[in-house]
């Protein structure tokens, strides 16, 4: 942890203190602690709009950490709340511009773009992205039953069209003997 001394509303100098014992003189100083350990959120569901038009919800996780609390404290007023509503509005900007397809089988890459953003994004208020992981995508029923239905009518197809080969084979055959 670390200490983030104000003196009469002004920073004090010197950056923060911490860790270990540092004074202060009551009713001039203020102090704010700030945790330096990496922090987790789950991103909750986000219901997102895909480019080829398919309504999905995914959630992600974020790892994050203060990596300069005097910039945490003093740059902008609720870091981790901050982070936090940058990382839910990032998941439906990074994801509203890919199709479904490209969001079930390309999920590191979707990962690696919403961090780079994150992380771009959140360096000035002294917080580091460590990493974002896109957790689940959940399709609605509706839409999986029409693409089983579909997968269903494709493989019909592929079957229908195997048979008719073999018949035609078969009266190749009978035409030859």
């Amino acid at each position: 942890e670390r200490a983030v001394i104000f003196r009469l509303g002004r920073l004090l100098s010197g950056g923060a203190r911490g860790p270990g014992v540092f004074f202060i003189i009551p009713c001039v100083d203020i102090y704010e602690k700030i945790d330096m350990r990496t922090q987790t959120f789950d991103v909750p569901p986000q219901e997102i709009l895909t480019k080829d038009s398919v309504t999905v919800f995914v959630n992600a996780i974020m790892y994050y950490k203060v990596k300069d609390a005097t910039s945490a404290v003093a740059n902008v007023d609720d870091y981790s709340g901050s982070a936090r509503l940058l990382a839910a509005t990032t998941l439906r900007n990074v994801l509203g511009t890919k199709n479904l397809g490209d969001i079930l089988s390309e999920r590191e890459s979707i990962a690696q773009e919403m961090q780079s953003t994150l992380d771009e994004a959140t360096d000035p208020w002294g917080v580091q992205v460590e990493r974002v992981e896109v957790k689940d995508v959940r399709v609605p029923e509706q839409l999986q039953r029409a693409m089983a239905a579909e997968a269903e009518a494709a493989r019909e197809a592929r079957a229908k069209v195997i048979a008719a080969e073999g018949e035609h084979k078969a009266s190749r055959a009978l035409r030859h003997a």
